[in-house]
C-alpha cells in the first residue's frame, strides 16, 4: 500500500495519547550573558528565547495532527502551574484536544528544559527537568481511569506514552495498566499501542513498541536473556514492534520475526523523538492498512524524516511522499 493511498486515510481517523503528556522548553542562551552572581559568583545562564512545544505524549500528538490524523486528543495530568499552561496552549495551538486533560493543584507538571547555545544552535548545557518522583495521588488515578474508559470508545487508536523514568510519578501506574489491557482484550479492533520507557514487560494485551535497549532491558528483568518471542509471548501482545535505529525495526507476531529496514539517512540531525515519530506513523498506518508490515514500513519512513530536523520534528504528507519516491528510486 503506497504512502500517497495510507495519508489519503488518515482524516478520517481519531485518535487518543494517554499517559505522560509533557512540556519542551527550549531555551536559547546567549554565551556573553554569563557574566558571575552578584551574591554568589556562580556564572548565570542568561536566556533570551524561548519556545514551548509538547513533549513525551505531546510529541506523539503532535506527529499525528502533522500526519493528518482528522481528530487528535490527549489524556494526562498536568499542574495548575505555570508549565501547565503553557502545555495546554501549546496542544490547542497545534489543534491537538486536551479535552480530557486532568489539571491538578499542587503538582508539578512534567517539564523538560533544554538549554541551546544562542551562538551554535547546540544544546550544549545540562537539561533541567521538572519531575515528579512521588506516586501519583489516588484520586488522580482513580480520575484517570475514568476518563480513559469513558474515551476509549470515541477513538480508533489510543496511544500510551509511559515515559517517566523513576519508579513512581508517572501517569501510566500499575492500575491504569491493568486498565489498558482490558480496553485492548474487550475490544480487539482498538488499536492499543504502548510504548515504554521502563516497564514494557508489565502490559498485557496490547502492542508494543519499545527500542532494542528498552526490549532488551525488559527481557532481562522478566527472564534473564534477550527473547523478542517469549516477551511477546509473555505480555500477551498481539504485535511486538523493536525499533532499532538505522536497521529499522524489528516485527514480531504470529508469523515469528522480520525485519523492516528504514529510509537510509546519513548524519541524521537529531534522533530526539524519532521513536515517537514513528509510533504515530506507524499505529495510524495500521489502523488503515491492517497490515502489520505496511505500518511498520510506513512508521519507518516518518521517522527518517523527523530525524534530519532539530529537536522533535514532525513530518508532513508533503515530505513523506517525497521520501517515498526518493527510497524507491
Amino acid at each position: 500500500m503506497s504512502a500517497g493511498r495510507i495519508l489519503a486515510e488518515f482524516p478520517k481517523l481519531s485518535a487518543l495519547v494517554a499517559g505522560d503528556i509533557c512540556l519542551d522548553r527550549w531555551c536559547a542562551y546567549d554565551p556573553a550573558a554569563a557574566e558571575p552572581s552578584r551574591e554568589t559568583g556562580i556564572p548565570r545562564i542568561g536566556v533570551v528565547g524561548t519556545e514551548v512545544t509538547p513533549g513525551a505524549g505531546g510529541t506523539i500528538a503532535n506527529n499525528l495532527r502533522a500526519l493528518g490524523v482528522g481528530r487528535v486528543a490527549t489524556l494526562g495530568v498536568a499542574g495548575e502551574d505555570g508549565f501547565g499552561h503553557e502545555l495546554i496552549c501549546a496542544l490547542e495551538a497545534r489543534g491537538i484536544s486536551a479535552e480530557w486533560m486532568i489539571r491538578a493543584a499542587g503538582l508539578q507538571t512534567f517539564t523538560y528544559t533544554k538549554l541551546i547555545n544562542g551562538e551554535t544552535g547546540r544544546e550544549d548545557l545540562a537539561r533541567v527537568d521538572f519531575i515528579v518522583n512521588r506516586p501519583l495521588a489516588r484520586e488522580l488515578e482513580s480520575q484517570a481511569i475514568r476518563r480513559l474508559r469513558e474515551a476509549a470508545a470515541e477513538f480508533d487508536i489510543v496511544l500510551v506514552s509511559d515515559q517517566a523514568e523513576t519508579n513512581a510519578g508517572g501517569v501510566v501506574t500499575a492500575a491504569v495498566r491493568q486498565a489498558l489491557g482490558e480496553l485492548a482484550a474487550a475490544e480487539p479492533r482498538r488499536i492499543v499501542w504502548v510504548d515504554s520507557r521502563m516497564r514494557t514487560e508489565h502490559f498485557r494485551n496490547v502492542i508494543l513498541k519499545p527500542n532494542r535497549d528498552e526490549a532488551d532491558a525488559a527481557c532481562r528483568r522478566a527472564f534473564g536473556t534477550a527473547d523478542y518471542s517469549r516477551l511477546r509471548r509473555q505480555t500477551k501482545a498481539p504485535l511486538l514492534i523493536v525499533t532499532q535505529g538505522p536497521d529499522g525495526a524489528l516485527l514480531v507476531d504470529d508469523a515469528g520475526e522480520q525485519v523492516v529496514r528504514t529510509r537510509p539517512v546519513a548524519n541524521p540531525v537529531d534522533i530526539c523523538g524519532a521513536g515517537d515519530s514513528f509510533s504515530a506513523g506507524a499505529c495510524a498506518a495500521l489502523a488503515v492498512s491492517h497490515d502489520a508490515r505496511e505500518a511498520v514500513r510506513f512508521g519507518n519512513l516518518v521517522a527518517s524524516i523527523t530525524i534530519m530536523k532539530p529537536g522533535t520534528g514532525i513530518a508532513t504528507p508533503e515530505e513523506i511522499l517525497a521520501a517515498e519516491r526518493d527510497w524507491e528510486q
